[in-house]
């Protein structure tokens, strides 16, 4: 659901591996296969347990920590997040408000939308933010929500679309991770880590500093 990673993915894209993704998407069998570890079903994580639910655990103020990494799992960034999600008219509002280790700030708005039932019985849902390309859709099974969309980068004035497939786990009352992986022409770019906390949890130890980039004992 955190894509505000993505400022720094036109650098990697026009690296030398960068440049060879329009070559390699021609090979389509090899693309199908790269690409099949990322399309998991939902449906293996139906008894999966705590039930999720978006709207109860995003409600109210979240905190996050997160990390970039490149397709060989060298780490780029690190960022930290202080999330507020309100619901109006059945739709969940997350302010994310984000802080990155070379001291860039961002900001982003999600509207989500509950949208019914599948026929395995999975929630669906819908969201948009300004920079998603079209709608965003994902499914929630178990204790896990698989969330896919595509945002387009302005490089220098090329636009330029990559693929997030997002999965979010809940692991109890107050914490839940997310895995998103990153894909230009069905090939992985990089992966998005992050821990989220609410609650008591986030009560805790939030809200986080996004100042400046401080070493954890001395952020207020």
């Amino acid at each position: 659901m955190i894509h505000v990673i993505l400022t720094r993915l036109p650098q990697i894209i026009r690296s030398p591996i960068g440049r060879l993704l329009p070559l390699v998407a021609c090979f389509g069998l090899s693309l199908l296969f790269l690409s099949a570890c990322a399309q998991n079903d939902v449906t293996a994580l139906d008894e999966r347990r705590p039930q999720l639910s978006l709207e109860a655990f995003f409600a109210g103020d979240t905190i996050a920590y997160g990390i970039f990494e490149d397709r060989f799992g060298n780490l780029k960034r690190q960022f930290r997040v202080n999330i507020t999600g309100t619901v109006e008219d059945d739709v969940l509002i997350l302010d994310e408000q984000f802080l990155y280790d070379d001291g860039e700030r961002d900001s982003r708005t999600w509207r989500i939308k509950r949208t019914g039932i599948d026929d395995n019985g999975h929630i669906a849902y819908e969201g948009i933010a300004v920079d998603i390309t079209g709608v965003a859709s994902g499914l929630v099974a178990g204790n896990a929500l698989n969330w896919r969309y595509d945002v387009t980068l302005d490089m220098g004035g090329t636009q330029l679309e990559v693929h997030f497939d997002d999965w979010i786990y809940q692991l109890d009352e107050h914490i839940a991770l997310n895995r998103a992986y990153v894909s230009k022409y069905n090939i992985d770019i990089g992966s998005v880590s992050i821990v989220f906390v609410r609650g008591d949890a986030a009560a805790a130890i939030g809200p986080l500093n996004l100042e400046s980039w401080l070493p954890l004992a001395s952020a207020s």
